[in-house]
């Protein structure tokens, strides 16, 4: 009898492990992992009555082992305007672009294998017809998509957002009086992945600066401008997201599952766990709080979660920008003026995240204690900063 109760608990423990290992290696695969790249964008035409804007967007497999089938994929679009959209129509076509297949003539998306590690191209033509385009600001683009492979058939969604409007590099913005400093709030287009943060200052910033003069850029359109946006849908928070998001406060971006996952992503689950015991013993012990934003690094500080900024990236968690000593260096050598990424905002807080050689940390600080760039839908990520001369 004995016998065979040891047999059955080693049968039973064989059975517990060989589930476990199967288990562990399950979350180990990658599923389907077929990425999405917005790719380049042009406006190829533009009438008072009429755009044509032409994409040619990516779909990479990343699956280490496995093909990766893709047997629908749709487009649809919304548009954002200053004004009303009656009138306006918006035609969307989709072309294959298979580097081994021919596109169909009536325009059928036929089901397709993306191979291991390859990828594959699909143009996006849109159509906007109206009597008054002018008041058109931006064109929100959705792919939605099919995979089908060793995670099931999942639906996948990709996003791109194209500037419509843009406002005059050499318009005069009105300069503001700062006891160190004036400052100059500049506009721009609705800034995408299409733009880069150089190209940027060049374009819009020149016109206005002199020598000695600092050019800062919120770190949310830095961001932006890297891609670094995830659309909720395409986020699967776990059970330490879960569970963890509901200690933060209310007004926190990490205070969603969402926003928390976003920061697991990063960082990785661990950290995130040990920064958030560590920072509640250190209010409980020490009564100091912000514990979990030093053990968790900066980006638990820089997300920005649904709602967070202006449209249409107020539907979308967009996590801070990388790399921003490199983005700041690169400003300063491409046009010589002092460069820095700040977080702003209404509360008098002023964060200085990256800042080149020449930047008085100081004086940037002072200058942006009122939040010139504003919090809403002003539109003016660039903050051109002339200190004044001593008298």
């Amino acid at each position: 009898m004995m016998m065979l109760v040891w047999l059955l608990g080693a049968i039973a423990l064989v059975g517990l492990l060989g589930w476990a290992g199967l288990e562990w290696q399950y979350r180990q695969r990658a599923g389907n992992r077929l990425a999405f790249a917005a790719g380049q964008w042009n406006i190829e035409q533009f009438e008072a009555h009429r755009y044509q804007i032409v994409g040619l967007p990516e779909l990479i497999n990343r699956t280490p082992a496995s093909e990766i089938m893709v047997p629908e994929l749709t487009a649809e679009t919304t548009l954002l305007s200053r004004g009303s959209l009656d009138g306006i129509q918006v035609q969307v076509a989709i072309t294959t672009a298979h580097p081994d297949a021919e596109p169909r003539p009536d325009g059928y998306w036929f089901a397709y294998i993306v191979k291991l590690q390859k990828r594959t191209q699909f143009k996006v033509k849109v159509e906007i017809t109206g009597p008054d385009l002018r008041s058109l600001k931006a064109l929100w683009v959705r792919v939605h998509y099919l995979t089908y492979g060793p995670g099931g058939r999942y639906p996948q969604m990709g996003h791109v957002i194209v500037p419509l409007k843009f406002p005059a590099p050499e318009a005069t913005p009105a300069w503001r009086d700062t006891p160190q400093a004036q400052v100059l709030p500049i506009p721009t287009h609705l800034l995408t992945h299409l733009d880069s943060p150089v190209e940027v200052v060049k374009r819009y910033v020149a016109a206005h600066a002199k020598p000695g003069d600092t050019i800062t850029l919120g770190e949310t359109p830095v961001a932006i401008m890297q891609g670094r946006w995830r659309h909720p849908s395409t986020i699967q928070p776990g059970w330490l997201a879960r569970r963890l998001c509901y200690y933060f406060l209310p007004t926190s971006s990490l205070a969603t599952a969402c926003g928390l996952q976003t920061l697991v992503d990063m960082v990785g689950a661990w950290r995130v766990f040990f920064a958030f015991v560590g920072g509640a013993l250190m209010k409980a012990v020490l009564r100091r709080g912000g514990g979990f934003y030093q053990l968790a690094g900066d980006q638990a500080r820089l997300i920005d979660d649904v709602t967070g900024t202006l449209p249409p990236y107020d539907q979308f968690v967009v996590m801070g920008p990388e790399s921003p000593q490199l983005v700041v260096d690169e400003i300063e050598k491409a046009t010589g003026l002092g460069a820095a990424i700040v977080d702003v905002n209404d509360l008098k807080a002023v964060k200085i995240v990256a800042a080149s050689a020449s930047v008085r940390a100081d004086v940037v600080a002072q200058a942006l204690i009122d939040n010139p760039a504003g919090n809403a839908d002003e539109q003016t990520p660039l903050v051109l900063i002339r200190p004044l001369q001593p008298s």
